[in-house]
């Protein structure tokens, strides 16, 4: 393995209405999983809110650690980890990105399949995803098996348990995010290829 390769899954919650039912419904410290290039996270996507202010309208998003949603709850707690992988599966993983950043109007949130994967029953619709299904659906598409189970089964507890990643980070998402970068050097908000 090439260990100049690395991406990052971040685990969140932001104690908005949905993240508290999700949170107590599962018992788990975090409700939400991001996937990133980079340990400052400029390159971080996942499904959640287009508009920070509408929970019932989602699909895919690359969020932003300082403002969008995670800017409206500063108090996010979070947890980084690392997983090393090869060069060739950082390729691939650039290109399924590429997918979804190139079709992101056909995307919706899979608010059936989160419905369904409560009751341990797969829920797999072709352009509609919930945060964790994503981000399990993207590493298997990329060569990088992670959970040894259906990705619409995926859920943050099973990223926070998972041997293969290594754990960074964990604590206020806005205190890494000033720890770990300027502000105002900030890239712009876009859904560009990378």
């Amino acid at each position: 393995m090439e260990s100049n390769y690395a991406i990052y899954i971040l685990l969140s919650h932001t104690g908005t209405l949905p993240s508290k039912f999700i949170k107590m419904y599962t018992r788990e410290p975090y409700s939400h999983v991001s996937i990133a290039l980079d340990p400052n996270l400029d390159e971080l996507y996942s499904f959640g809110r287009l508009n920070p202010y509408n929970p019932i309208v989602g699909g895919f998003i690359k969020e932003d650690i300082l403002y969008g949603t995670f800017g409206r709850f500063p108090k996010t707690k979070c947890a980084l980890y690392r997983l090393p992988i090869s060069k060739f599966q950082h390729k691939r993983l650039k290109e399924e990105l590429n997918k979804f950043v190139a079709d992101r109007n056909k995307y919706g949130y899979n608010f059936i399949g989160l419905f369904t994967m409560t009751l341990g029953i797969p829920m797999e619709r072709k352009y509609k995803f919930f945060c964790s299904q994503f981000v399990a659906t993207l590493l298997n598409r990329s060569g990088i098996t992670l959970l040894h189970k259906s990705d619409s089964l995926a859920t943050p507890m099973d990223f926070r348990t998972c041997q293969g990643l290594s754990l960074i980070y964990e604590g206020g998402l806005r205190e890494y995010a000033y720890c770990n970068q300027n502000p105002i050097d900030r890239p712009a908000n876009s859904l560009s290829p990378i």
